[in-house]
């Protein structure tokens, strides 16, 4: 049966289901399906914070939503085009994020009077007419994996669980994804186990072949490859950017690479995949709490290499204690903040921006450190290298603002030359330095970066004392002289105003608009879709986007003063927004959402066309 092909431009799709029906997994194989085919993607996964929530429950939902285009995306998607539903959980806790008219894909044999109780279903859905006006395709997906399976020697139990792969090989099959990619990866998933090889394979095929020869299924969709700057690409986390920008910065820096961690969500896959490159002289410690990870990459920081610690919200308040130490040390230091959903446990696996003011604010006495915050997955690459840089350039500890929504979700990545990343060599200090000749001076600094020798211990001649008391100048003596403790405050904090940060771009098409809206972090995506989408309309809208939030750029207020609103969206309460209006006296428009999920484009698209409007 030949069947008919369409050309789309674009497609959301997401998976849902229970945490245990291996949403994740599915999602992550598609987009690497799709990645392969050179779309532009974006993704979003949605897990609970449980390890197994109750089974079947709407708290133990598990989603992923990957957006694909042949053009250039900023955005998971607003809304599914596709919601693959393997139960009524999956089902009701998703229905209302699709419009009308978008297709349902539906597992009709967990549609049991058992599991419709359990979410509070008085009626099959799928029967009382409640679903009309969307798209629905039934699919008794574990059946007839089940069915396909028959034959191998596995049990009824494994032979369910590989429905999601019978899901995968139908969605594949109806946009025309490859699989040679996801065949490979299933050999080697479950290699100690050659049955689960094959059944994996066979489900997947199996729902390939369905989507072939079914009438269900009378339309299947292409979407072109998007036109991308030409390179080798590939699909990357937050994380796992994250991760390798500082493999990339011990290797352009030439020093030995130090990861001081205890894991947390959604910060622990920087932990998992720098353990795996010890051969480019990275070593990683789990380490027993927060404040001992912090304190051991500040004392690998102490013996010269370059220290980092990856944490999320609760556990840099840990780690506040150590920053002021290494503020005072004047030693370089990466600490990474994954930030999620609080206060305390919070929600730990959604996504928020509420550390920014702990990040700017939160440590005892004046002990101003650089902050940063990449805007994508693929941006944080070069953020780390440009975290390490200043640590190494300017001796300072460097927080590193990411979130739960950036670590998790993924895009094309166009790996860069090593020639091209910057050179981050640093010069140790080897001999006295003192007018004598033989004197070391641990606190003279460099009169252009205000930077402090670092000496690595055990260097002859260079022994200096070390410690948490305020440091004389020059000397590094204990000192309790008031004059000498107001000059070292106010020098490490002039050492932080004058890191050397690029003026803040804006873009504003045809320099008539009147209303600039300036996010930071991951509200990039959502901020510059909405923009587009006005301008798109005819109305003149100006962006700018802070990764630099410690120090600010130096042309930031007169960027603000020119336009006569300025608009800052965030997922806290207005943190950013406070800054804004302390610093440069500009009543900024805070627009705030706390939900534990990004802004959608279309959220902020009304917004700021209100604003518009009314400017």
């Amino acid at each position: 049966m030949t069947k008919q092909v369409r050309q789309l431009d674009r497609v959301v799709i997401r998976f849902a289901g229970d945490s245990g029906d291996g949403m994740q997994l599915t999602g992550d194989r598609f987009t690497s399906e799709t990645a392969q085919l050179g779309n532009d993607i974006s993704t979003l996964p949605n897990f609970p914070a449980e390890i197994r929530a109750p089974a079947g429950t709407l708290p133990g939902v598990s989603s992923f939503q990957v957006h694909f285009a042949d053009f250039d995306i900023l955005t998971p998607g607003d809304a599914p085009n596709v919601l693959v539903a393997m139960n009524p959980a999956a089902l009701k806790a998703n229905l209302a994020d699709l419009p009308k008219g978008a297709s349902i894909i539906v597992n009709t044999d967990e549609f049991t009077s058992r599991n419709l109780t359990k979410v509070g279903y008085s009626a099959n859905p799928l029967e009382d007419g409640s679903l009309v006006g969307w798209n629905v395709a039934p699919v008794g997906l574990t059946s007839m994996t089940v069915k396909a399976l028959e034959s191998f020697d596995i049990s009824k139990k494994d032979a369910e669980r590989a429905k999601n792969m019978f899901a995968l090989g139908l969605l594949s099959w109806m946009y025309s994804r490859p699989y040679d990619s996801t065949i490979a990866f299933l050999e080697r998933k479950f290699a100690a186990r050659p049955e689960l090889v094959a059944a994996n394979i066979a489900a997947f095929k199996a729902g390939w072949n369905f989507g072939e020869t079914t009438e269900n299924f009378a339309v299947r969709y292409e979407v072109k490859p998007a036109r991308m700057v030409p390179g080798n690409y590939r699909n990357i986390t937050g994380n796992v950017a994250l991760a390798l920008g500082i493999v990339a910065a011990g290797v352009r820096s030439g020093l030995p690479v130090f990861l001081g961690a205890y894991p947390i969500t959604p910060a622990s896959d920087i932990l998992h995949e720098l353990s795996k490159h010890k051969k480019f002289g990275v070593t990683t410690v789990q380490a027993e709490d927060e404040i001992a990870a912090i304190g051991v990459a500040l004392g690998a920081s102490y013996g010269g290499a370059l220290g980092v610690t990856t944490t999320s919200g609760p556990g840099v308040a840990l780690k506040g204690e150590t920053i002021s130490l290494a503020v005072a040390l004047e030693l370089p230091l990466l600490i990474i903040d994954v930030q999620r959903a609080g206060p305390s446990t919070g929600m730990p696996t959604k996504t928020e921006q509420a550390d920014l003011n702990m990040a700017l604010f939160g440590r005892h006495g004046e002990a101003p450190v650089a902050v940063l915050a990449p805007r994508s997955p693929a941006d944080c690459f070069t953020a780390a290298l440009e975290a390490a840089h200043i640590a190494l350039t300017y001796r300072t500890p460097v927080i590193l603002l990411s979130d739960g929504y950036i670590a998790n979700g993924s895009e094309p990545w166009r790996l860069p030359e090593v020639a091209d990343l910057p050179d981050l060599r640093v010069r140790f200090a080897t001999e006295p330095n003192g007018e004598d000749g033989k004197s070391f001076l641990p606190y003279l600094r460099d009169p252009q970066t205000l930077a402090r020798p670092w000496a690595v211990p055990g260097t002859p001649g260079l022994e200096h004392r070390i410690g948490g008391l305020e440091k004389a100048d020059k000397t590094g003596d204990i000192s309790y002289d008031p004059a000498n403790h107001d000059f070292m405050v106010r020098t490490r904090a002039a050492r932080i105003e004058g890191i050397e940060v690029p003026d803040i771009e804006v873009e504003d098409p045809d320099g008539t608009a009147r209303v600039l809206v300036l996010g930071w972090g991951s509200t990039y995506g959502p901020i510059g879709a909405a923009a587009r989408a006005l301008r798109q309309r005819g109305l003149a809208i100006a962006q700018a986007h802070l990764r630099h939030l410690s120090p600010m750029p130096k042309n930031l207020g007169e960027v603000l003063k020119s336009y006569d609103k300025v608009v800052i969206p965030e997922m806290n309460l207005g943190q950013l927004a406070g800054v804004i209006r302390s610093r440069y006296l500009v009543d900024a428009i805070a627009y705030n959402q706390v939900r534990g999920l990004p802004f959608t484009a279309a959220e902020l698209e009304g917004v700021l066309e209100e604003v518009v409007k009314n400017a």
